[in-house]
């Protein structure tokens, strides 16, 4: 066997691919992290974390209003948005250091600088060429280039909105996934008017059950969201007056800003996966079989690059399914089923399992379990915002197919109720299940 300079080469530090670095390295494999920007990847950097605390800091109005409702004479103040601007920056940095100080630790090496495929066992970076026996690319994702409409270039996108010099006024977000609505909540919470565009007939696809997608809308329009369905835009036009926006099916409208809420694609930009043979799809995703091989053997990929399920959590289990398989010998693939879901949208979505709909598709007789309600903590304090739960069950076998749910909190809970779902519970076991009172949860076990 030739002599590698390294036992494998991760290209890009994100989530997943330190995960598979740092258990690779811990079994004594001589490890290399090669990375263009900073460690950490899209969640630490530019997505679930620092996304998650501006949701936090946009529904504070929300917690004023319930205090008062407590009797605290509390009234809401003003956003100052250059410090909590500076604060979520520095948190991002405190934990990308995490990162670098944990792939030290496990003895792995950081090498800083863009990672392009030379061969299936060479990869050049700046003016040094490695060697590796296996190489991992663990390059996730990045913000759209082309938005594909006239005055695209006066949009901002996902990752500009951590950086805003300042919060607009008006604003136009244009889509209806995680990106588009987790951004319009915490715009409306900052005293934002937004509008979001959606191009379909309801927010997120059919991935999300129809019933709770269609509470989480009206939910959000009850917090001062306006949506307008069937919308796309058509072009983007700077004036005196700000950003018009011609859309179809709706009126020209002009805002201070517009969020390209599209989405993110496959970052596979300067690997040079063409000319070393490594297949790509139709979105740009590099193409793998279930233990994450690309065409190319001892070439692998992992994460959002792959598009297969753009969630932080299943890249880091792909890193480690990748390490069983290759480094000991124990083929291991991934289970995407029953995965649990959440969108931080003000209030939250989040679900498990199948939906009501893909259950029927899947032909299964299902029964359905659902309840809408006003939890005492914020009923009380006089808020009309509602909960929203829904159990998707096979009529034959009992089991629990899917769990839907709109309302605070609804992450915490799902990623419980993942464990019940995951493992096969039936309606019987979840009403066998004591409730505990006064909870919103209880209401899993009493539907």
């Amino acid at each position: 066997m030739p002599e590698f300079d390294y036992d494998l080469i991760v290209i890009g530090a994100g989530s997943g691919g330190v995960r598979a670095a740092r258990l690779t390295a811990q079994l004594g494999k001589r490890v290399a992290v090669i990375e263009a920007d900073k460690p950490g990847g899209t969640c630490v950097l530019r997505g679930c974390v620092p996304k998650k605390l501006m949701v936090n800091a946009a529904d504070i109005p929300h917690e004023v209003a319930m205090a008062q409702g407590y009797g605290w004479d509390l009234k809401p103040g003003a956003l100052n948005w250059d410090q909590l601007r500076e604060d979520i920056q520095a948190e991002t940095l405190r934990l990308s250091e995490i990162y670098k100080t944990n792939l030290q630790k496990a003895g792995a090496e950081l090498i800083m600088g863009h990672g392009s495929l030379v061969d299936a066992h060479t990869v050049a970076v700046g003016d040094r060429t490695l060697t590796s026996q296996y190489i991992l690319i663990a390059t996730g994702s990045a913000t759209r280039e082309d938005l594909g409409f006239p005055g695209s270039e006066y949009a901002v996108t996902s990752d500009d909105m951590f950086t805003l010099p300042q919060i607009p006024k008006r604003a136009l977000v244009l889509g209806a996934g995680f990106i588009a609505l987790e951004f319009a909540s915490v715009l409306n919470g900052f005293g934002c008017e937004v509008t979001v565009a959606v191009r379909r007939d309801e927010i997120f696809n059919t991935s999300f059950d129809l019933e709770t997608r269609q509470t989480l809308r009206r939910a959000m329009e009850d917090r001062g969201v306006k949506f307008l369905l069937r919308a796309e835009i058509e072009k983007l036009q700077k004036t005196a007056a700000g950003l018009q926006a011609s859309l179809t099916n709706a009126e020209d409208m002009t805002v201070d800003m517009v969020l390209a809420g599209f989405g993110r694609d496959p970052n596979t930009k300067g690997l040079n996966l063409d000319a070393v043979g490594v297949h790509t799809g139709q979105a740009g995703e590099i193409v793998v079989d279930p233990h994450s091989q690309t065409s190319v053997p001892h070439i692998y990929a992992i994460g959002d690059v792959t598009n297969r399920m753009n969630l932080t959590p299943v890249a880091i289990r792909e890193g480690v399914a990748f390490v069983e398989t290759v480094f000991k010998n124990r083929p291991t693939a991934f289970d995407y089923n029953d995965v649990p879901v959440a969108v931080y949208s003000l209030p939250n979505m989040a679900a498990v399992g199948l939906s009501e709909d893909w259950a029927r598709q899947e032909n299964h007789a299902v029964t359905i379990f659902k309840s809408s309600f006003k939890p005492m903590k914020t009923g009380f304090a006089g808020l009309g915002e509602r909960t929203f739960i829904k159990l998707v069950v096979d009529a034959e076998s009992d089991r629990v197919l899917g769990a839907h749910m709109v309302g605070p909190d609804a992450g915490e809970m799902i990623q419980l109720l993942g464990i019940a779902v995951k493992a096969g519970l039936t309606k019987a076991q979840f009403d066998a299940t004591c409730a505990l009172h006064p909870t919103a949860a209880e209401e899993w076990v009493t539907l």
